[in-house]
């Protein structure tokens, strides 16, 4: 192969500290006409070839791909494909050779050249508009391979030449994606593919896979989307655990797109379940919580609280924090929510969110019919164990408030129980005195306790030696709460009723009263009169007064508007009005990579300005799509996050559709804010993972 460069500075445009020129070697040996010789040399380049030798070597390549040995066009086609990916402005010399290639019935050949095109479609718009044009050609090619085969001696298991059914698949799926006509053009192909392939081997789920997903991503028909959901769900049952993972996993992103299609296989996934696999298991409670809506909320939270007994610890998190998301949008009634957050707290309480004890409250707060099955329920359960501490503070929260129900035993919902005052007593004493209790579920408790003076008819004196005993207590928060009470008791006295009243009822947030708030605006849109006709700002303002001034007496209209600005305002000062409306937040962006920006948008209501919503846009101008997109929020301790579902998990290349999820921050102190996200995508095959803290949002986000 000739002498080789030393490094040494001999060679023209080498230099002695780094060799970046491409050695003669290599050029001469490409341009004889040795076969052996040039392999060797096709083999070199495409393994560590650099950017400067690519853009130096590309002609000789190019030159190589039209050769007549089978054997130069193969390592041509694979160096290509190196070049391309090296550099991928090189896509316009390669593009004349790959149409001729397609013609090739050379095995190696046609599939090196899917790879190369492949390649260009991905990183090239003006690649991906060209080939757009044999997509004809390929349908053909694949319909040949599924009907007559190609090739017996590549056939595997029975299944024509599955490596080259993958390839073909993928490079379709590329060229239909956001195009219609050739979206048509494969679509009967594909359901011929999706029906005919054998599914006893892997070569066939293999194949049959990879057409699933092309399904997906192109502009397929109903009906063909609906049979690829099918073909997940026949994965399913299959006894290869991989293939069951594969499906799930799928399954879970279309169930946005395809909702009703994956709820026909809601049977099967809830028995997976009950898999043995951490990751099937917890593939299988994703989906499953996916698939939780109005019509199936009763019978789908049966299974997840079963599986909740049952499933692994490092599940059990998740589990608890899905089914009281769910069942907080989906309740069907007040108390089957209440019974379905106090059979989560009861079963797995140490693992549910941080807000769960304060939406528990609020619920039962807000039901008043249900107080006296609330505190009789929970007074039950906290007898039965104490150790859950959650619902321990509920528990305690309820007993203070509602304790008078409980003595009174006037509950038709559930089995009488008689209880007596120092039944409920010596409980909320024994929570005081546990080793398990922590020191904010002994401070419900003494609460608990204080408010139970209000409420029980007997001597307070056994409360008042509890609250003083804790006047000492090592715990501070716990020590100024017992010297706060014990002040009650001795200097205003008087005043303790009053001060120790039922808790108001708190306006709640969430998905629920999201949609409760929802269908009032609406109703309320629905009943007001059609509106009048279109009219001049005077006469409305007119018209305004005019309905105002009839609730005291007689009409009094007031003198006409003066047409000039100077007049209008000076008459519109005179006259009561709204406050006006705040200013609008500035937007921030916060991360860009490649082409994917990430940017916030914040909207603070002004009926409640302790919230604020934060709407996260993710956008992609670059030439790949960005798939398995997935954005994680965390946020200091005195906050409250609700992360709502994102609209997709694919942001399109090109300034395609963006992805938007809602973050809802509850901050009642106006603490200074603070986020901390995690992005994780995939773009341009490669995994990116990116983890960063915003520290300079607006302040009117927050104060």
């Amino acid at each position: 192969m000739g002498t080789q460069c030393t490094g040494t500075g001999s060679w023209p445009n080498c230099s002695t500290s780094t060799c970046w020129a491409t050695p003669p070697t290599l050029d001469s040996d490409l341009s004889q006409g040795i076969q052996p010789v040039q392999g060797l040399a096709l083999c070199t380049l495409s393994t560590m070839g650099s950017a400067e030798m690519c853009r130096d070597l590309a002609p000789e390549v190019e030159k190589l791909l039209l050769q007549p040995s089978p054997y130069l066009r193969k390592k041509a086609i694979l160096t290509a494909v190196h070049m391309i990916r090296k550099v991928p402005e090189l896509s316009s010399v390669f593009l004349p050779p790959c149409v001729h290639l397609l013609h090739e019935r050379h095995h190696g050949i046609l599939l090196g050249t899917i790879t190369l095109i492949t390649e260009l479609c991905e990183r090239s718009p003006a690649a991906l508009k060209h080939f757009r044009k044999v997509v004809p050609q390929l349908v053909q090619i694949l319909r040949t391979l599924v009907t007559t085969g190609y090739s017996t001696e590549h056939s595997i298991s029975g299944v024509s030449d599955p490596f080259l059914q993958v390839q073909i698949l993928r490079l379709l799926r590329i060229l239909g994606r956001n195009h219609e006509e050739s979206s048509e053009t494969m679509n009967d192909l594909l359901a011929q593919v999706a029906t005919n392939t054998d599914t006893s081997r892997n070569a066939g789920n293999a194949v049959l896979f990879e057409t699933v997903l092309t399904i997906m991503d192109i502009h397929s028909a109903a009906g063909l989307r609906v049979l690829a959901v099918n073909i997940l769900g026949r994965f399913l049952l299959n006894s290869d655990r991989n293939i069951r993972y594969v499906a799930l996993t799928s399954l879970l992103r279309l169930v946005q797109s395809d909702h009703s299609a994956v709820q026909r296989h809601r049977p099967t996934v809830v028995d997976c379940l009950q898999e043995t696999d951490a990751s099937l298991s917890r593939r299988a409670l994703e989906l499953s919580l996916a698939l939780v809506n109005s019509s199936n909320v009763r019978a789908m939270m049966q299974e997840l609280q079963a599986f909740l007994e049952s499933c692994p610890p490092d599940l059990r998190a998740d589990c608890a924090s899905g089914i009281l998301l769910a069942a907080e949008r989906f309740a069907p009634t007040k108390r089957w929510h209440i019974d379905t957050i106090l059979h989560v707290l009861t079963t797995a309480g140490t693992h549910v969110r941080d807000d769960a004890v304060a939406n528990l409250t609020q619920l039962i707060g807000g039901a008043q019919e249900l107080h006296a099955y609330s505190v009789r329920r929970l007074y039950n359960a906290l007898a039965e164990d104490i150790s859950q501490q959650p619902l321990v503070q509920v528990a305690a929260w309820c007993i203070g408030e509602y304790g008078d129900l409980l003595l009174e035993g006037n509950c038709e919902e559930i089995e009488p129980l008689q209880v007596d005052e120092e039944e409920v007593l010596a409980l909320l004493e024994k929570v005081l005195q546990s080793h398990m209790s922590l020191p904010a579920t002994r401070g419900y408790a003494l609460t608990a306790l204080m408010k139970l003076s209000t409420r029980l008819q007997g001597d307070n004196n056994r409360i008042r030696q509890v609250v003083s005993i804790y006047r000492s207590c090592l715990d501070v928060e716990l020590q100024q709460r017992a010297v706060e009470y014990d002040t009650l008791f001795q200097k205003y006295d008087h005043m303790r009723a009053a001060i120790l009243e039922k808790m108001p009822l708190v306006e709640r947030d969430g998905p629920q009263a999201d949609e409760e708030a929802k269908q009032s605006k609406e109703a309320a849109q629905l009943s007001e009169a059609a509106p009048a006709p279109t009219e001049s700002q005077a006469s409305q303002l007119l018209d305004l007064l005019d309905l105002l001034d009839r609730a005291s007496g007689d009409a009094q209209h007031p003198p006409p508007l003066d047409p000039s600005p100077g007049g209008a305002l000076v008459y519109l000062l005179d006259l009561p009005c709204a406050p006006p409306p705040p200013a609008p937040i500035p937007d921030l962006k916060v991360f860009e990579r490649e082409g994917v920006q990430l940017n916030l948008s914040f909207i603070r209501p002004p009926e409640n300005p302790a919230l604020l919503l934060i709407t996260i846009t993710a956008t992609n101008s670059s030439e790949g799509d960005v798939t398995n997109f997935i954005c994680q929020a965390a946020v200091p301790k005195s906050l409250q996050l609700q992360l709502q579902a994102p609209s997709g998990n694919t942001v399109p290349a090109r300034g395609g559709l963006p992805i938007t999820q809602l973050f809802r921050i509850l901050n009642p102190n106006k603490a200074p804010l603070r986020l901390k996200l995690r992005l994780t995508y995939n773009h341009f095959h490669q995994s990116v993972q990116e983890i960063f803290e915003v520290n300079n949002l607006p302040v009117e986000s927050w104060q």
